[in-house]
């Protein structure tokens, strides 16, 4: 298995269970566990590879621990603080990451809630670990751009050079990019008069900041959508080539061999449809769960080829128009009319919603 899908086990794995765990022991074996074993590929039954509660005395305080140090070749390279699922995750709460950070041959520290992974270095000051982290993974939404770097803590790519080097890069960018985020769902005011004043010409009053204020959160909420359906659109730009292929002729008095049709046409349209609403679905699960099956009235796109567990349905058998069909909690469809197939991709947080609901 490649390091990529890797990943996404664990965090389909994450996705799945994350509403049945209550507690930190619960998260780290259903969850951070599997992380260090399956994602960074170190034996957690090894205490010469993973020591849990490891235990290094701090000046006057005696018997603290850290949930897991990771070791390599007889050094601990990476200690790792562990909260429930779901808590807050603040290097306020991880006085022990700090204190072991400094006493430990470790340069890697990270804090998780078996979810989200924020990993810490010593960019400010040697041996002392930054309040900032380099790196935050977050299972729900991957940011593939960050999985080379997460590659180099694994067994067999180790390279803490490397990830030093690089830290000082991700954590800027990692930051600017929350920043970015955080103006976007909720602009400040200074934000709001950087575009405000590029496209008014009047002064930048308080009842014009009152009024721009929605129109910059929902350009900037119409961009990133136009910027995903146009990733999406690219992937799947898919031509397919029909060839035609010449019917060998019966002869007189020769009967033509018996077909078994049973009246379904799989259509390219319907493929292509398919490819789509598989793409956006998976945002929440592995694609290769992702089954269609085909009849005559429509085409079922599934999650684990389960009828029970239909995505979404495709009308397009027979019809001048084409639907969408979308489905509710209460499994009740609303089908949307479609004037292209590039449509599919304005429904897609209802796709993304029927998937989690199957997986509730």
């Amino acid at each position: 298995m490649e390091f990529e899908e890797r990943v996404a086990a664990v965090a389909a794995k994450v996705r799945q269970q994350q509403g049945m765990i209550e507690t930190e022991e619960a998260t780290k074996n259903a969850f951070v566990m599997p992380f260090i074993s399956t994602v960074l590929g170190y034996d957690v039954f090894d205490p010469h590879e993973v020591v849990p509660e490891f235990t290094a005395d701090v000046g006057v305080k005696k018997g603290e621990k850290v949930d897991y140090a990771v070791v390599q070749d007889g050094e601990v390279r990476i200690i790792i603080e562990c909260k429930k699922a779901g808590a807050e995750l603040s290097v306020e709460n991880a006085s022990q990451l700090y204190r072991y950070f400094a006493v430990t041959n470790a340069r890697i520290a990270a804090l998780t809630n078996g979810v989200v992974y924020r990993f810490y270095t010593d960019l400010e000051a040697p041996n002392r670990m930054d309040s900032t982290p380099f790196l935050v993974l977050d299972l729900r939404e991957i940011d593939e751009a960050l999985l080379p770097e997460l590659r180099k803590l694994t067994k067999d790519a180790f390279d803490l050079d490397s990830v030093i080097n690089a830290a000082e890069k991700l954590k800027y960018i990692g930051e600017i990019k929350r920043m970015f985020n955080a103006q976007f769902n909720d602009p400040e005011e200074d934000w709001v008069r950087f575009f405000t004043t590029r496209v008014y010409n009047g002064q930048f009053t308080r009842r014009v900041r009152e009024q721009f204020t929605p129109f910059v959160r929902e350009a900037s909420a119409q961009f990133l959508n136009d910027q995903v359906n146009s990733r999406l659109k690219s992937a799947l730009n898919t031509s397919f080539t029909v060839t035609e292929v010449e019917e060998p002729s019966v002869e007189e008095g020769e009967e033509e061999p018996p077909t078994s049709d049973d009246g379904i046409t799989t259509t390219l349209e319907e493929l292509e449809g398919y490819r789509i609403v598989k793409a956006i679905a998976c945002g929440e699960v592995p694609p290769d769960r992702i089954a269609y099956r085909d009849s005559k009235s429509y085409f079922a796109v599934l999650l684990d080829d389960n009828n029970r567990k239909t995505i979404a349905r495709l009308h397009f058998n027979g019809r001048r128009r084409k639907y969408l069909g979308t489905f509710d909690e209460d499994k009740r469809e609303t089908r949307h009319l479609l004037g292209s197939l590039e449509d599919i991709y304005t429904h897609a947080e209802l796709i993304r919603k029927t998937v989690r609901g199957h997986m509730a």
